[in-house]
């Protein structure tokens, strides 16, 4: 957000931009969360940027429903960063609760949508402990239009990523995590 003495320097219409956050930049964030770690490059970029006129098949809103119903699903949290990058945070309880958010009806459907061609070559998580908390990071960069219209913006960037808490850290008021998720170590400082 901007403080009131900053210029607006994006040359993207804010109806776009407010359209996008809300609809199809989450349809796009959300269409691999649960993959765990996945950088697109090469020939899948490409294709998503072929897929892009798709992105608006899911409504943002839905899926972001979708995932808080998830069983195990602790919370969920989206923006937009200063670098352009529009994010979903959610935490899950375990690995058993972000692999039932993966094989979801509403993720999988959002996957096909933007990746129609797409074949996993590994096992989801494979790796990760099945008793830790997880919090999964979508992010997608919207590339610029190539013919100058909104509904046809292609992805420059799409990135799941995966992260479990270490021990520690001080907070005042509440944490940047749900209640719910408990960090061994985790000090109110403002109790002492």
């Amino acid at each position: 957000m901007r403080r009131p003495d900053q210029k607006n320097t994006d040359p993207t219409p804010r109806r776009f931009r407010r359209g996008m956050v809300r609809g199809s930049a989450l349809a796009a964030i959300l269409a691999t969360a649960g993959v765990g770690g996945v950088v697109l490059t090469g020939a899948p970029r490409a294709q998503a940027q072929q897929n892009a006129a798709g992105l608006g098949a899911f409504d943002g809103a839905a899926l972001m429903k979708g995932l808080r119903e998830t069983p195990g699903c602790l919370g969920v949290d989206a923006g937009r960063m200063q670098s352009g990058k529009n994010v979903i945070f959610a935490w899950f309880e375990n690995k058993a609760a972000a692999m039932a958010w993966y094989r979801s009806p509403v993720h999988q459907g959002a996957m096909q949508s933007v990746f129609p061609d797409f074949e996993d070559a590994g096992t989801p998580m494979e790796g990760i402990a099945d008793d830790v908390p997880i919090m999964a990071i979508a992010s997608v960069t919207p590339g610029p239009p190539p013919d100058g219209s909104p509904a046809a913006a292609p992805i420059a960037q799409i990135s799941i990523e995966l992260y479990t808490p270490m021990k520690g850290g001080i907070y005042i008021g509440g944490t940047f995590a749900p209640e719910s998720l408990k960090v061994p170590g985790m000090k109110d400082i403002a109790a002492n």
